[in-house]
């Protein structure tokens, strides 16, 4: 699904301190899975607080293109699958939209299959590399009939007999890690797979949930093995989708940098392969207190009071990374307004996001009057405790970058206004609308402030 035909600039201002209390959507990479996990468990399966956005709803339709019936009844949605192995050939292609997860790990989840399955995106989908999950479904056995240099659209056939394999990830990712595992639920046999540091367990954790059989060994020097029994039977299960820890980085920076700000987030996922970001805010001086922990659905969660503080710039270790991949763009404003250098390296994978991130942060920080220099795999911010703004930044179609940056302007000198928003909705639809009940500024571009 493509964007928006026309941009819609938007500029965020200072106002006064926010206050009050927010809920941020739902999870993004624990919704994708609720919605393929469902459709391959036999039986229904009841999803509260799923993130509504463009891209968990383009995962949606392609579940349905596959055969499962998915529809939202009141506040829940309902998934009737069809069984492990049940997966009917789609008539047309599957359309991901922006959505980079669902993409790669639908490839992983239907790719095994003895039919042809063509996989199509938005502009920015179809620019973002897709090698890295190709690699292994070939070794698997999937042919890969057509790829534009191992980019969308892309299309596979299923093997008659796909192998069960055993596979080192490359490179800390997720998505390569979940690819194979749900590649190896329609393989007989056991696969095994090994990441040399961890990353987030979500699969994991949800398969063992909805009946995989898998085990997980971990060594002296952090390295996990992965192995998941082939052909399970997996049951509809109920789950509640805690809010997204990605998502939730926006009103915690916002807080920390807005003077006499006091916020609380309600119910953000605590899963520690995701919290890289609180961390790194609590080393850099940020009030930020861990309120009622709970568990649901076998994640931790809890809520986030956080009020505004004066931050001092630190330097990030590499090994954080992979906790806090999609959360880099925001760290780096509340970088700009922290006292001295905030050094973060590691962080090449940005470059292959919605958008080259690593680039598209350093050129929005530098219009608006922030010292930075970026290198081929880290950036550094120069903070001195204030952004002057008055600048314009150019997202690239890419929701981190645009809501970044609207969160920069406000507490910054001048407006800072970003050339669209319309993207924000593949995974913060409410975004707007929330900042501006806790007391946020914003503006069409263009109009007075």
């Amino acid at each position: 699904m493509s964007h928006a035909n026309s941009p819609h600039p938007r500029a965020s201002f200072a106002r006064g301190a926010l206050t009050g209390t927010i809920r941020v959507p739902g999870d993004k990479s624990i919704s994708h899975r609720a919605m393929m996990f469902g459709a391959m468990a036999r039986g229904r399966t009841t999803v509260s607080g799923l993130l509504e956005g463009e891209d968990v709803l383009a995962t949606g339709r392609a579940m349905q293109a596959l055969g499962a019936s998915v529809k939202k009844e009141g506040e829940l949605w309902q998934i009737d699958g069809l069984g492990v192995g049940g997966f009917l050939e789609p008539q047309a292609p599957l359309d991901f939209g922006n959505a980079g997860t669902g993409v790669r790990l639908c490839m992983g989840l239907v790719g095994t299959y003895p039919f042809v399955t063509r996989f199509v995106g938005d502009a920015s989908l179809s620019k973002r590399p897709m090698a890295r999950v190709l690699d292994p479904l070939r070794a698997v056995g999937v042919e890969v009939v057509e790829h534009n240099e191992n980019r969308l659209p892309i299309a596979l056939r299923g093997p008659k007999t796909p192998l069960p394999i055993d596979y080192r990830v490359p490179m800390a990712s997720a998505q390569v890690k979940s690819c194979v595992l749900l590649a190896g639920l329609v393989v007989p046999g056991e696969t095994r797979v090994v990441e040399p540091v961890m990353t987030r367990d979500h699969t994991e954790k949800m398969l063992a949930g909805f009946g995989a059989e898998i085990d997980i060994a971990t060594d002296d020097e952090g390295e996990r093995t992965i192995i998941v029994k082939g052909l399970p039977d997996l049951v509809g299960q109920e789950l509640q989708v805690p809010g997204d820890p990605s998502s939730a980085g926006f009103p915690l920076v916002a807080a920390l940098i807005v003077p006499g700000s006091d916020v609380t987030i309600e119910s953000v996922l605590m899963n520690p392969t995701r919290t890289g970001l609180i961390e790194t805010l609590v080393e850099m001086g940020g009030d930020i207190s861990i309120e009622n922990r709970r568990n649901s659905g076998g994640e931790d969660l809890a809520d986030l009071r956080v009020r505004h503080s004066a931050l001092t710039g630190v330097s990030v270790p590499a090994s954080r990374a992979p906790s806090m991949i999609d959360e880099y763009p925001v760290l780096a404003v509340a970088a700009a307004y922290a006292q001295g250098r905030t050094e973060m390296p590691g962080i090449e994978e940005l470059r292959v996001k919605e958008s080259d991130r690593l680039a598209a942060v350093a050129r929005g920080l530098e219009a608006n009057g922030v010292v930075c220099e970026e290198g081929a795999d880290y950036l550094v911010v120069e903070g001195r405790g204030g952004v002057d703004g008055g600048g314009k930044v150019e997202t690239h179609l890419d929701h981190r970058i645009a809501m970044s940056f609207l969160v920069m302007g406000l507490a910054a000198d001048r407006a800072i206004t970003i050339d669209d928003d319309t993207m924000i909705a593949t995974s913060f639809p409410s975004f707007i609308g929330d900042f501006t009940r806790l007391g946020a500024g914003f503006s069409e571009a263009g109009e007075a402030a």
